[in-house]
């Protein structure tokens, strides 16, 4: 069945770690009849953990996908992992949906992972709400935890459902709006409907006032309506709501227990009745002049659509995700991929409920689906009827963080190897696979060496082959320090035509960053310009290995003042033979130095580890630039060298118990010398030799 846009609402549930994403969601599709009955993490037979990774692991590592009906509205809903290792999971949930809601501990408040969601919600200015889980559980404190969300993130949660007591005395919930009590029942029944415990009234009147305030707050002539009357009726309030939450004025707060089935049924009325519809939102992209363009979701206009994400079934192959922006998609169609600027058959058409898929005929504006076994379609790429004058943003995924070199223990393997990376770079573009033709390595990169260890170890048992890890080795480079001159003559006679050109210049350092600049102060044709070609050729390849560890070298202006040159025996490669050698001598005699790549680094620590955490990074050659603490939560940032930072992700994990985490990036390059510059000289010095033995 198909459902038109404003029929159909997609939500994604996020949070830190254990704190029970994957039960609601499974039991939200078993309170919405998707499912007969609902399984447990443990039982390894979830809707959305269904990878053998996942239920080996007892986690989630891929966004799922599944949907129920309720209202007469099709609710996509998306089960994310909580782990940092698979943020990028998180990122394309987050761009799919109207609605993000975050799962909160109701024992252990808001954590790590939840601020880093909160502020990527922010960034999206994307509407969401909170679900306090546990209830049930010792320990959970909804007014506290709310309270702990205003304290670290500025805003007063608005309480669409309340708690009937908490740990061994939780009974259920009241659904404020609806103004009725769910209790939970014995076993594995669904939660029932009742009247409102005569001692929760008062907490549920001053609630249901709350809302219709926050209900004001949508609409400047409902507000008036407000002060004037005092009062709003349930229709005013209805429209208010909806127009608050898709404003992101107002971030509802709801609380259950979902393995006791509870919490599950108001919120599920909410979904279908407030949240927002794909129509009230939009997307961006570039237009035909690269200028980035808002784009509203608009099922009357002609067919584009984004591809979110890429999988591969053992049974169906590869998956291409898609959330349909404008028009319809429909099956046995024709469609262009703008990014790859070609023509794709579209033959059948599927939504999923976790790894079922299930066949339609078409998909309407602002819904999510999956085409199989696509010749062109990765993620990313833009889709559209046939109209390549606009393509939709990429995902905004982080820069992946723990970086490890790989090969094949049997070098036939590698071939084989490269092409499941490859693979696998594609199902998850947080994980990077390049070849560094530099360092000669295979470098993969990803958020953690969860990440990293999950991969490799699939690949090891499902094709069988023996890999070889190892620290990569640091992209460093070579530079001077003061202004050197050299000159060389290539000579070089074997009967016929001879080899001959002679190169004079000088070089001079260039402010850091500046790379390279190449100067031709040649006068009385004393080289011929058909040969200065040549010259700058030499010098490049003089560049492209520096004399101290045969690094590259940057940030270096090179003068050309003089040369002499052959009638017969001089050619471009006489030249090039001369520049490049003159280079290097000229370089030695520069007082050259190593540079090594500094990072910036933003660390999430709980404050208790904050000390600790400073200590590290001190004893790592890091320069604290400042560091800032909301509730608990201590953001650090520093500048640290890239080779202290190649094992950072287990470092922290260790310091923190494995609640730490971080982002980095590239800044600058900077100068080493000493001990540390030895120590780099004698490790490419090895590397040689290694390479020559092999």
């Amino acid at each position: 069945m198909s459902y038109s846009t404003e029929n159909i609402r997609n939500v994604s549930i996020a949070g830190h770690g254990q704190t029970g994403k994957t039960t609601l969601f499974e039991r939200l599709l078993y309170a919405g009849g998707a499912v007969p009955r609902a399984e447990t993490v443990e039982s390894g037979k979830t809707v959305s953990d269904y990878s053998t990774e996942e239920i080996e692991r007892k986690i989630s590592i891929h966004t799922a996908l599944a949907h129920l009906e309720r209202n007469g509205r099709k609710i996509n809903i998306f089960d994310t992992p909580g782990s940092s290792d698979f943020a990028g999971d998180v990122i394309l949930a987050f761009r799919a949906s109207e609605f993000g809601l975050l799962a909160i501990d109701g024992r252990a408040g808001v954590q790590i992972e939840t601020i880093k969601l909160w502020r990527n919600l922010d960034g999206r200015n994307k509407p969401r709400g909170i679900f306090i889980t546990k209830m049930d559980e010792d320990r959970t404190d909804f007014e506290k935890t709310l309270a702990d969300v205003k304290e670290k993130f500025k805003v007063d949660a608005v309480p669409f459902t309340l708690p009937i007591g908490s740990g061994a005395g939780y009974k259920g919930v009241i659904d404020v709006l609806n103004r009725k009590a769910w209790f939970i029942q014995p076993g594995d029944a669904p939660e029932k409907e009742g009247e409102i415990p005569a001692e929760y009234k008062d907490p549920a009147a001053a609630a249901l006032e709350r809302l219709i305030e926050a209900a004001a707050e949508g609409d400047d002539a409902l507000m008036e309506h407000y002060i004037d009357k005092g009062s709003l009726s349930p229709e005013e309030m209805h429209r208010g709501l909806i127009e608050a939450l898709s404003a992101n004025r107002i971030v509802p707060a709801f609380a259950g227990a979902a393995l006791r089935n509870s919490g599950l049924v108001p919120f599920l009325d909410f979904a279908a009745d407030i949240a927002p519809n794909p129509g009230a939102a939009g997307d961006r992209g570039t237009g035909a002049d690269g200028a980035e363009i808002g784009v509203a979701i608009d099922p009357a206009k002609p067919l584009s659509a984004l591809v979110i994400k890429t999988s591969y079934d053992q049974f169906s192959g590869k998956l291409s995700w898609i959330k349909v922006i404008n028009g319809k998609l429909a099956a046995d169609s024709e469609a262009f991929n703008v990014s790859e600027n070609k023509k794709e058959r579209i033959g059948k058409l599927y939504v999923c409920q976790g790894k079922k898929l299930e066949e339609v005929k078409e998909l309407f504006a602002g819904d999510v689906g999956i085409v199989t076994k696509s010749a062109t379609f990765k993620t990313n790429d833009t889709i559209t009827a046939g109209d390549a004058s606009m393509q939709f943003l990429h995902l905004r995924l982080p820069e992946p963080v723990h970086a490890v070199a790989v090969n094949a223990a049997a070098k036939k393997d590698d071939d084989k190897l490269g092409e499941f990376l490859v693979r696998a770079a594609e199902e998850d573009k947080t994980f990077r696979f390049v070849f560094n033709a530099e360092t000669r390595e295979s470098v993969i990169s990803a958020m953690g060496e969860l990440q990293i260890n999950i991969i490799l170890d699939k690949i090891r048992s499902n094709q069988k082959i023996e890999l070889e890890t190892h620290v990569p080795r640091i992209a460093y480079r070579e530079t001077i320090t003061k202004k050197a001159g050299a000159e060389y003559t290539h000579k070089k006679q074997t009967g016929g035509h001879g080899q001959y050109g002679k190169v004079v210049l000088e070089i001079a350092p260039l402010p850091r960053g500046e790379d390279y600049k190449f100067v031709n102060a040649i006068f009385g044709g004393a080289i011929p310009k058909n040969y200065i070609p040549g010259v700058e050729k030499g010098i490049a390849e003089g560049m492209a290995a520096g004399t101290m560890a045969g690094y590259p070298v940057v940030d270096v202006e090179v003068k050309i003042t003089d040369g002499k040159y052959h009638p017969v025996d001089s050619s471009e490669l006489s030249f090039k033979l001369a520049a490049r050698n003159a280079f290097r001598e000229a370089m030695r005699q520069s007082s050259p130095t190593l540079l090594e790549p500094i990072m910036n680094l933003t660390v999430f620590v709980e404050e208790k580890y904050l000390g600790d955490v400073m200590s590290d990074l001190s004893g790592k050659r890091g320069r604290i630039l400042g560091q800032d603490s909301v509730g608990g939560i201590a953001e650090i940032r520093a500048q640290v060298p890239q080779a202290e930072l190649l094992r950072y992700s287990i470092d922290l994990r260790s310091i923190t118990s494995g609640t730490g985490s971080f982002s980095v990036e590239f800044d600058h390059y900077a100068p080493i010398s000493g001990k540390i510059a030895d120590e780099v000289i004698k490790a490419a010095e090895a590397f040689k030799v290694q390479e020559s033995d092999d």
